[in-house]
């Protein structure tokens, strides 16, 4: 009789257990779920953090990488005027400090890295948006600026990028004081750094500005943009790529959004991620990645705070989403947000 009492409490003490398993297993795979989802292609998605945010809320920021840190570099400030200011974030200790000021402020201007330094390429210089062709040079073991060989066309709201040495500056919008147009531009003009010298490459098939690009294993693509002057009234979803060893481009898979003021990073050599933008009515929080080896787009966890006119850089798996305004036209914030790339 004992015997038999025994062998029902261990069965039902098994019973007990299983069932205790299973609710945590079900917990377990619902915690999961609020932090990591599965994007359109199966892959895990990623995540979102905040980080500290920017010392000085800005937006028409550049952005870009060294080692592990990211410079945000000139745009507008909180009062709407061109700043010069040049701020450090420490992907390490989550800290910020300041770097020497750009020469000149200036907003909406390219920036992009190479061989240890930071190459800051166009941009306007105030608020009649007067295009510069200015190209200023970073060294940070000196925290000095030096100025490198100007472009041939002044313009701002381009992209820049380095190639194997080689900066392409992409795009844009100029300025013609004959007829108080701002022209918008499909230029493509590559600057040696060895030589201090520009040449002039094919132009882009689509000629545009406020677009976003990223170098990925020795070929550049741009992505999104507007076709109208200032005003993102018309925005565009084009994908083209430009391969400088075949001096030619390419017409890629259409962005699935149409944006602009958007930045991009790229994620090794299968994956470029853009971020953001705005139109007439609304910021954009979207995240869209372009897988290359498919020519495919998928839908990635959107941004925390929609923005346009935003910096973006990445260190090591993780992507730094940093500034930009909140709302369309002329806003700024400090948000600092880290996309943490799971694949």
């Amino acid at each position: 009789m004992l015997r038999t009492v025994v062998i029902y409490g261990l069965t039902d003490f098994v019973l007990l257990l299983l069932l205790v398993i299973s609710v945590c297993s079900i917990s377990a795979t619902t915690s999961i779920s609020q932090t990591t989802q599965l994007s359109d292609d199966g892959h895990t998605k990623s995540f979102w953090t905040n980080a500290a945010p920017i010392p000085t809320p800005r937006s028409e920021v550049s952005a870009t990488s060294l080692g592990d840190a990211v410079y945000v570099i000139g745009g507008f400030d909180t009062y709407g005027q061109p700043t010069n200011i040049v701020e450090v974030y420490s992907t390490k200790n989550n800290t910020w400090k300041s770097a020497a000021p750009l020469p000149h402020p200036l907003h909406h201007t390219a920036a992009t890295s190479f061989d240890g330094k930071i190459y800051v390429v166009g941009g306007f210089f105030d608020n009649q948006w007067t295009p510069s062709n200015r190209l200023f040079i970073y060294d940070p073991l000196k925290n000095q600026w030096y100025e490198g060989k100007q472009m041939h066309t002044a313009r701002g709201a381009l992209t820049a990028n380095f190639i194997n040495g080689i900066l392409y500056a992409v795009g844009g919008q100029s300025f013609s004081s004959s007829s108080s147009s701002y022209p918008i531009l499909a230029t493509n003009e590559a600057y040696d750094t060895v030589s201090n010298t520009w040449i002039t490459k094919p132009s882009m098939p689509t000629a545009r500005h406020h677009a976003a690009s990223a170098a990925v294993n020795g070929k550049l693509y741009v992505i999104g943009g507007r076709v109208t002057p200032i005003s993102p009234t018309v925005n565009v979803n084009v994908n083209e790529v430009y391969d400088p060893e075949k001096n030619t481009w390419t017409s890629l898979e259409a962005m699935p959004s149409k944006r602009s003021g958007i930045a991009a990073a790229n994620f090794d050599i299968t994956s470029i991620y853009v971020f953001g933008g705005e139109e007439p009515s609304k910021t954009f929080n979207n995240n869209e990645r372009y897988d290359i080896k498919t020519n495919k787009w998928f839908f990635e966890t959107p941004m925390p705070t929609a923005r346009h006119g935003l910096g973006v850089a990445s260190v090591d798996n993780r992507i730094y989403v940093i500034g930009g305004g909140p709302q369309p036209g002329l806003s700024e914030s400090n948000a600092n947000e880290i996309f943490h790339v799971i694949r």
